[in-house]
């Protein structure tokens, strides 16, 4: 459902995405890594919101450089910035998104009501989005991405900054919709979570695959491949520190 092939990305002279291969086929995928590993980049790449400058991306079964907008209306997007609008109301957001993928009055709001009841948003529906929190803009955000149905999810860091139990509820309708055949790509910093969610993981660092799951598997637990291939942990006490 997802493949890219060697994709490469460059800003001034610096490669930020070299020459990465990946595929999901079905499932949830982690995209794993330190910061400025190109993991939102790639995720911008794979979305149609970023041109590479070269490789090929095929996002379910059409090539995203020969129709853009038939991928798009394929995918569900998280991005890094939320893509959100200060001066629309909670609601005003969803009802926007919807006519945009071709769903009716009637269907968009059905779906709105849904989807504030899940992610707890239904008392802040009238909130203006420049008053919510951070975890509210994120919350809905990702019910943007839901609204219409995509075949495919990327989705950049969907669990960080959001409450425990919004975490749990997202969890469980992730895996739910995987298992109805709809591919999700995500990024993460939470080794344990994503270690229980995830059917495949890829780890970058410095633009580039170092590890992955799929080719590379073994009993090992992801903490300690991923503090063994990519950076491990500075363990240093400071004695001026609580005394």
């Amino acid at each position: 459902m997802i493949d890219c092939q060697d994709v490469v990305k460059r800003y001034r002279g610096l490669v930020a995405v070299d020459g990465v291969s990946v595929r999901v086929a079905s499932g949830i995928c982690a995209l794993l890594g330190p910061n400025g590993a190109g993991k939102s980049i790639l995720l911008g790449l794979l979305s149609g919101l970023i041109t590479p400058d070269g490789g090929e991306i095929t996002i379910a079964g059409v090539r995203l450089a020969r129709s853009s907008f038939q991928v798009k209306q394929k995918i569900g997007v998280l991005p890094e910035n939320l893509g959100l609008f200060d001066a629309l109301t909670v609601k005003e957001h969803l009802e926007l998104v919807g006519p945009i993928y071709g769903l009716g009055k009637g269907e968009t709001g059905q779906r709105t009501d849904a989807l504030l009841a899940l992610f707890d948003l239904e008392r802040s529906r009238n909130t203006f989005a420049g008053q919510c929190s951070h975890g509210m803009r994120k919350k809905l955000s990702l019910a943007m991405a839901l609204l219409h149905n995509p075949r495919v999810l990327l989705l950049d860091e969907p669990f960080e900054g959001i409450d425990p139990t919004s975490v749990q509820s997202i969890q469980y309708l992730l895996t739910k919709i995987a298992l109805r055949g709809v591919t999700v790509l995500l990024t993460s910093h939470l080794l344990p979570t994503i270690e229980q969610l995830t059917s495949q993981i890829v780890v970058l660092q410095q633009g580039r695959v170092v590890w992955s799951s799929a080719n590379q598997g073994s009993g090992q637990s992801l903490r300690k491949q991923y503090f063994d291939r990519v950076e491990k942990p500075l363990l240093e006490d400071l004695p001026w520190l609580g005394h």
